[in-house]
């Protein structure tokens, strides 16, 4: 019995039907009706299906709507790079198409390795099972040296945040080299006598990056950054499916706008920062806020999130991180938005904080706690001061 992997577009054409057989022929085998029957016979296998056609405007003698394509699991090869190349390939660029979801059956899914960790995971190694997470980020990484590194982490850290991360754009680290860094960043973590988990940015030469996470990791590399899109999802499954690499891995969607960001192009922000980035194994998935000035449509938001957490016998569960314009007055929002299992992602609103970045954090956990708690943000606010100071800078959304 041949099974099939079940891929939605929203596409817009004279006939959906007819625009929906020519995508599974030409996707798969390339022609059909011209081809002898013995040949018919022998590529049979490979032949893509028409799944549903939902029309959903006719204007101007063209129908827009979603069709779905059903391509046989034995075309592809267990990566992401051959699936997407499989469905959406050529076809991305075929006029007015994007891909909008991929369903997997649980024999394909079971070959990806998904995530190592996972919230479950990362809740472990933190100690921290009753609130949301909390990770703040360098408020500026490049062209600084160590000292200056170091006393942004350590005000990180004493303000009670349990990840830090780098910027992404932390390439050139020559006046703070990564072994420094680390051997820095982990003495004042074990002087704060908890654990916090520090998310260093990997780079290099797309060869070299599973041999330098290991290197990272051998010299106490607690986390790993790593731009996924710019660097390829195969990196990042190649990464999670590694014995060898033995900490978190958080996703960063550097470069996703150009691929979701169009209403009729690309593909859907649910399934490139939710499914794939889930399913290549990733353990926290940072995406925009809703909230931001580069904010992502709510309803897509929460999708995103949907994908990363949904229960799954084949891969644990990952961390959504929504980030970009957050600041303590959204936490009742995001917690109500998302729930408890979600990481609280800021940088300027940490490191803005008018009493500087320990308060920051500080106002922050003090606004998790009180929304956990089941208080509102001013009363929060009463018991602390780091909190009130932040609320009136940036007000309670």
């Amino acid at each position: 019995m041949h099974e099939f992997i079940t891929v939605s577009y929203l596409t817009t054409a004279k006939d959906l039907y007819k625009k929906a057989e020519s995508i599974a022929v030409g996707m798969t085998v390339g022609s059909w009706t011209d081809l002898p029957l013995a040949r018919q016979e022998m590529l049979a296998p490979y032949l893509g299906r028409v799944g549903n056609v939902t029309i959903t405007e006719e204007k101007d003698y063209l129908q827009q709507g979603i069709i779905s394509i059903q391509y046989p699991v034995g075309n592809i090869t267990p990566d992401i790079p051959s699936l997407l190349t499989t469905v959406f390939g050529k076809l991305s660029m075929d006029g007015k198409i994007k891909l909008v979801d991929i369903d997997f059956p649980p024999s394909l899914l079971a070959q990806f390795p998904g995530p190592k960790f996972g919230i479950a995971g990362i809740r472990e190694q933190l100690g921290v099972y009753d609130r949301p997470l909390l990770m703040s980020i360098f408020k500026s990484c490049l062209g600084l040296p160590l000292d200056e590194l170091e006393t942004q982490f350590a005000a990180q850290v004493e303000g009670g945040v349990d990840l830090v991360k780098d910027d992404e754009i932390f390439f050139v680290d020559d006046k703070a080299p990564l072994t420094e860094r680390l051997g820095a960043y982990n003495r004042i973590i074990q002087a704060s006598g908890r654990p916090v988990l520090y998310a260093a940015n990997l780079t290099g030469p797309v060869h070299q990056l599973v041999d330098k996470a290991k290197y990272a990791i051998d010299r106490g590399a607690t986390c790993l950054l790593l731009n996924v899109l710019p660097y390829g999802f195969d990196i990042l499954h190649r990464l999670a499916a590694d014995p060898d690499i033995t900490v978190p891995l958080m996703a960063h969607p550097a470069m996703a706008g150009a691929f979701y960001a169009a209403d009729e192009y690309g593909i859907s922000s649910p399934l490139l920062l939710g499914k794939l980035m889930r399913l290549a194994g990733a353990d926290m998935i940072l995406y925009p806020s809703p909230y931001g000035s580069v904010a992502l449509n709510h309803t897509e938001a929460l999708i995103v999130a949907e994908h990363a957490r949904i229960p799954s016998s084949a891969h644990k569960s990952a961390f959504p991180v929504p980030s970009a314009g957050i600041h303590p007055g959204l936490v009742t929002k995001l917690y109500n938005d998302f729930g408890m299992d979600v990481i609280v992602n800021a940088g300027g609103g940490v490191h803005g904080h008018p009493s500087g970045a320990a308060d920051g954090a500080r106002a922050f956990r003090a606004a998790i706690d009180a929304v956990v708690n089941g208080q509102t943000l001013a009363e929060g606010a009463q018991t602390s001061k780091p909190l009130a100071l932040a609320l009136e800078k940036w007000g309670n959304a």
